[in-house]
């Protein structure tokens, strides 16, 4: 039988709680979360657990026609930033932080002037908060990628799936002070539990273009050719986390100015 809404929407509201309270009592190493959330008044913890939806025309750049990302994730730049430059592409990086990788990713990002959408895994970043404040002062973009990247993340039952979206945006806003704007499912895997979870947490579903499957490390080549292959508007998917990505940064060492020099400007999201 269908829930009514007001039944949905408390039903919803208890699973962010639960969330929460999972991430306040396992972890000693971020009191500040906790005492933050305690001594806030209660408006304001039904507003952290279940925010108020707001359309996406809140988001910088973002028109309200059509409003698809309340539906299904977004897939092309210019179906929702239609500012952007006729030129833009937009690279995202998953996985992260990782202690090795994203160091390396942020310093060649910051070689070649280029701002990039990191999409965190809300556990790297309770293992690794300083990396994911650097990727911030770094200018770059924030995006949920869930607590512990589930795969197939659509098999999931509704409520782990808004446990790992809650858990990670609040994981990822204590870290860097930014509530990530933007989700990403692992894998890529979508269904509409996935869309309704993250739109209620406003936030827009992002998916990509160009996927060189560089976290199989298919070698260099194979890397580089797949992302020379986009076109004005297209998001590029590559990765900072999940094992070695000595391949994915060799890779953009050559993918990113040959791109700037055939007139293409890079966008975060």
């Amino acid at each position: 039988m269908e829930q009514s809404e007001p039944t949905r929407r408390r039903a919803l509201w208890a699973l962010g709680a639960a969330g929460l309270a999972a991430v306040a009592a396992g972890d000693s190493a971020h009191p500040t979360a906790r005492q933050r959330f305690a001594a806030a008044p209660a408006t304001r913890r039904r507003a952290l657990i279940h925010p108020r939806a707001r359309p996406p025309a809140q988001v910088p750049g973002w028109t309200q026609t059509p409003l698809t990302a309340a539906h299904q994730p977004v897939r092309s730049l210019h179906d929702f930033l239609p500012a952007a430059p006729g030129n833009a592409i937009a690279l995202t990086i998953d996985d992260g932080p990782h202690p090795e990788w994203t160091p390396r990713m942020l310093d060649l990002l910051a070689e070649h002037q280029v701002h990039a959408t990191f999409s965190l895994i809300g556990l790297q970043v309770k293992q690794f908060p300083k990396l994911a404040e650097r990727i911030v002062a770094a200018g770059h973009q924030l995006c949920n990628h869930t607590m512990n990247h589930p795969i197939p993340f659509n098999a999931l039952s509704h409520r782990r799936i808004v446990s790992e979206v809650t858990e990670a945006r609040v994981r990822i806003a204590d870290a860097t002070g930014i509530t990530p704007r933007f989700f990403r499912s692992p894998g890529g895997s979508w269904s509409p539990s996935i869309v309704h979870t993250a739109h209620g947490q406003d936030m827009i579903c992002i998916d990509w273009d160009i996927d060189p499957r560089d976290w199989a490390r298919p070698g260099i080549r194979h890397i580089t050719k797949a992302m020379m292959g986009c076109a004005a508007g297209d998001i590029l998917l590559c990765h900072d986390g999940g094992g070695d990505r000595s391949e994915t940064i060799k890779a953009l060492r050559t993918v990113i100015p040959s791109l700037k020099q055939r007139g293409l400007t890079f966008v975060s999201l």
